[in-house]
C-alpha cells in the first residue's frame, strides 16, 4: 500500500489524535512531549518528562496521557520518574498528574488509554523490568476529574494497546510479549462481567510479531500495530489479515478524515507519520473530532 509521510524526525512518536483542525497531536515517548504535526511542522504542545506513550481526547477537550515514567526503551535518555496518568489543557499547554496509584499501589508503566461514552476511560499499565524484577501488567477504568480510579484485571503480561469495541461491550487490551488480543466482556461502564477478570484470548500476532497499540473499526475489527508486521486486523472472532510496512517498530494507528477511512500511522523505527488510505473506516471514538 502507499502512503504520505506527514511528519519525520519524530523521537519515537505514538499515540496519534486526529485533530478537527486537520492536525494530528501524538506523544514523543524519547523526547518526553505531547507534540502536534501542522503541515510538516511539528510544535511541542506540553512537555511532560517521562515517557509519554498513549494519549486521547477526553470530554473537557482536554488531551489524556498514560505516562510510562521513562528510563527504559525508547526513552532510555530520560530520566525515569513515576509513571501515571497525565491531563494537558491544550488552550494553555500546561499538564498535570490525574494518577499515579491506585487502591494504593503505585503505577507502574501506564501505556494507552481510551475514553467509553460515559466519559470514562479505560487504560493499560505495561509493568517494568528491574533487573531479574518484573511488574506485572493491569487493566484499569478511571474518571478524567481525578475522583477514582480501579483496578480491574492484573497479572497480564506487558498489556499494551487498550480498544472498544462499537457497542462498548468489550475492551480489548493487547499484550506484547505473548502477541495476544485479551477481550474482556463488560455489563457496563468499567464493570467486568463477572468470573471475566482474566479476560479471554480473542487472537495472536503471527508468527514471532509482537503486539504494540491499537484501533478499532467501525464494523469491529481490531488494528492492532505489530512489531516487525505492520498492523494485523483482527476479527472479534480472530481471524486476521495483515497490512506489511516498511518500519520494524510500527507502534501506533488511529483513523481520521471526513469518511474516518483515513489511517494515521505511527512508524518509530525512523520516527515518522505516515497517512495512508483503508480499507474500511475506523470506529468514531467519543469526544474525538
Amino acid at each position: 500500500m502507499s502512503f504520505e509521510v506527514l511528519a519525520e524526525g519524530l523521537r519515537f512518536p505514538e499515540g496519534p489524535i486526529a485533530m478537527p483542525d486537520g492536525s494530528v497531536i501524538l506523544v514523543e515517548i524519547a523526547r518526553g512531549t505531547l507534540s502536534r504535526v501542522w503541515n510538516g511542522r511539528v510544535e511541542v504542545v506540553c512537555d511532560l518528562g517521562g515517557g509519554p506513550n498513549g494519549a486521547a481526547l477526553g470530554p473537557d477537550g482536554a488531551v489524556y496521557v498514560a505516562n510510562n515514567g521513562g528510563g527504559g526503551i525508547p526513552s532510555g535518555a530520560l530520566p525515569a520518574v513515576q509513571g501515571g496518568i497525565d491531563r494537558v489543557d491544550l488552550s494553555t499547554g500546561k499538564g498535570e498528574r490525574l494518577y499515579d496509584k491506585v487502591g494504593g499501589n503505585p503505577l507502574s508503566a501506564p501505556n494507552d488509554l481510551v475514553f467509553d461514552s460515559e466519559g470514562g476511560f479505560w487504560f493499560t499499565d505495561f509493568g517494568r523490568a528491574t533487573g531479574r524484577t518484573r511488574h506485572l501488567s493491569g487493566v484499569y477504568y478511571a474518571r478524567p476529574d481525578g475522583s477514582k480510579a480501579e483496578e480491574i484485571s492484573f497479572g497480564g503480561t506487558g498489556y499494551n494497546g487498550v480498544g472498544l469495541s462499537p457497542d462498548e461491550r468489550t475492551v480489548y487490551a493487547a499484550e506484547t510479549y505473548t502477541g495476544r488480543l485479551i477481550a474482556f466482556d463488560l455489563a457496563g461502564p468499567g464493570q467486568v462481567v463477572k468470573g471475566g477478570r482474566g479476560g479471554r484470548m480473542v487472537g495472536a500476532a503471527p508468527g514471532r510479531a509482537m503486539f504494540d497499540s491499537l484501533a478499532v473499526q467501525a464494523d469491529g475489527g481490531i488494528c492492532i500495530a505489530s512489531i516487525a508486521a505492520g498492523i494485523t486486523t483482527m476479527t472479534p472472532a480472530g481471524a486476521i489479515q495483515q497490512t506489511p510496512l516498511p518500519d520494524r517498530m510500527v507502534t501506533n494507528i488511529c483513523f481520521g478524515g471526513p469518511d474516518r477511512r483515513e489511517a494515521l500511522i505511527t512508524m518509530s523505527g525512523g520516527g515518522r507519520l505516515i497517512r495512508m488510505r483503508w480499507p474500511k473506516p475506523g470506529l468514531k471514538l467519543n469526544f474525538s473530532a
